[in-house]
């Protein structure tokens, strides 16, 4: 998905620097924690290389994608749904075929749901929010509705107990990944557009995604990641950090992200639609907190080696940072270019630069 501080296509360089500071054993037999985990770009790649993944996040919908592409292991078999689907008459028997995997019979199921008028289509469609002022444009009528049927009907069949937990999150994520697809955004929803974009026209469908099997155990968290750290007695090998660089805060920007995953009908408000958010705001937004936040995980003892990822405009100073990690064992830093997140891109102006720190603890 879209996100803002996607790390998925430096995943590479940021493993190549820490096998040049030999961060990384022969093996990858190490415990990696991904503090702030977004889209679970990192933990994918890190749990890809053989390493045992924990992970974090504040926001749930980030706890969903968390749970299926790392802390689920198998290929979804989806059991409890093979009679249903099979005698479903809604779907033709002709779109399978012996290579039809169960996950992709249930993806054409969900596909051929019919479109309801659930909580996204009367407050993110524009027939659904007619009587604002500006109607919102989040996605259109036809596809809120698709939204809203695929969504009611994951959660029935959770409550009914035909799919398991693993499978649960393997369809939210599901629902969640292709959502940005069809988003009328210019790249986060703390805005809609207030033209059609042509993906946004096109009919919702769910695409399948990646599932990453391991023969190790993973853990996933949703809640504050100093809080989740502070519980553990364990060392990590790895404590990658990645946290928000800017004062914008991620909560309001995924608010509708966070609804869908949720669908818990919050009292909404505001031109955007926005749910209530404060409960859910990172102290590395504000300068003064985000230090300090940076000083109590560094300073937390827990791991061997930390990682820290950050943004060459960030509110943190480079000179900041140096100050909170030099005493605690060997710093190295590393910096590198590339192109900057496509809705904050400004004319002239499409690189930045990421800066790594690597801190072995003496």
């Amino acid at each position: 998905m879209r996100f803002i501080g996607n790390k998925e296509a430096l995943s590479a360089k940021i493993y190549a620097l820490l096998q040049k500071h030999q961060v990384m054993n022969h093996t990858n037999n190490q415990i990696f924690f991904d503090m702030f985990a977004g889209s679970a770009s990192i933990g994918r790649f890190f749990k890809a290389k053989g390493l045992q993944v924990y992970s974090c996040d504040m926001l749930y919908f980030s706890f969903c994608l968390q749970r299926a592409y790392l802390q689920n292991n198998q290929i979804p078999t989806f059991e409890g749904l093979s009679n249903i689907i099979e005698s479903s008459q809604i779907l033709p028997h002709s779109l399978f075929s012996n290579e039809t995997s169960p996950y992709q019979k249930v993806l054409s199921f969900l596909n051929t749901l019919p479109s309801t008028k659930g909580f996204i289509f009367h407050n993110y469609a524009p027939s659904g929010s007619k009587n604002l002022p500006q109607p919102r444009m989040y996605f259109s009528d036809t596809n809120a509705g698709k939204i809203d049927s695929i969504r009611a009907q994951i959660e029935t069949w959770r409550q009914k107990q035909v799919i398991s937990e693993n499978e649960y999150f393997i369809l939210l994520a599901t629902l969640i990944e292709s959502v940005s697809l069809f988003a009328n955004v210019a790249g986060v929803y703390a805005a809609f557009c207030k033209s059609w974009d042509k993906r946004a026209l096109k009919d919702f469908k769910l695409k399948e995604i990646e599932i990453l099997c391991s023969n190790k155990e993973h853990f996933c968290f949703c809640g504050d990641s100093l809080e989740v750290l502070n519980n553990f007695t364990q060392t990590f090998d790895i404590l990658y950090l990645d946290p928000p660089y800017n004062h914008r805060q991620y909560a309001p920007n995924y608010h509708l992200i966070e609804t869908i995953a949720k669908y818990d009908n919050p009292k909404i408000k505001g031109v955007a639609g926005l749910r209530e958010w404060q409960h859910q705001k990172s102290t590395f937004c504000n300068a003064k907190t985000a230090l300090a936040s940076l000083e109590q995980i560094a300073s937390s003892k827990k791991y061997k080696t930390l990682v820290l990822s950050y943004n060459s405009e960030g509110i943190m100073q480079k000179e900041e940072i140096n100050a909170i990690l030099k005493p605690l064992g060997k710093v190295a830093f590393e910096s590198f270019t590339y192109p900057r997140f496509k809705s904050n891109a400004k004319k002239g102006d499409k690189y930045i630069k990421e800066y790594v720190w690597i801190v072995q603890v003496s």
